[in-house]
Parts: C-alpha cells; structure tokens; sequence
C-alpha cells in the first residue's frame, strides 16, 4: 500500500479522476480526516471537504509505475 496526496478541486477533475482509477482492479480509499471513503465512489468523493489536499490510499501490489503516472495531474 502507497499513500499520496492528491488534489480534486474541481468537479471535472473529481470526473475525470473517477473514470482514470477505474482502469484499475485495485482498491483506493481517500482519506480525509477520520473519514475514509472509496475513491471510485463519485457520490462519496463529493461529501469530503474538496477544498484542500486529500490523502489517496492505493491498495496494489503492482502496477504501482503504471498507477502513478495515470494519476499525475491529480497529485499534490
């Protein structure tokens, strides 16, 4: 497991986030105080407080080059 800090500050970004992470079989959890939340859930994404970083938990054991550079524009 890999923590990282991304940013989602816009509804199209959340869009566009949602549609990249689903390409992968792994589970992603955001994290945003004591509340953590799967991160391909797009209604769930919308109850966190967008409008600072958030901590994105990557649940893989491979593929993790791969994931990382899929979410670039998101990170922090």
């Amino acid at each position: 497991m890999k923590t990282v800090q991304i940013s989602l500050n816009s509804i199209d970004k959340v869009k566009s986030f949602v549609n990249t992470i689903t390409q992968f079989e792994y589970d992603f959890d955001l994290i945003s105080g004591r509340y953590v939340i799967d991160a391909k859930s797009i209604m769930g994404i919308f109850s966190l407080d967008l409008s600072k970083p958030i901590d994105l938990a990557i649940h893989a054991e491979a593929d993790m080059d791969q994931i990382l550079e899929a979410l670039k524009p998101y990170l922090v």
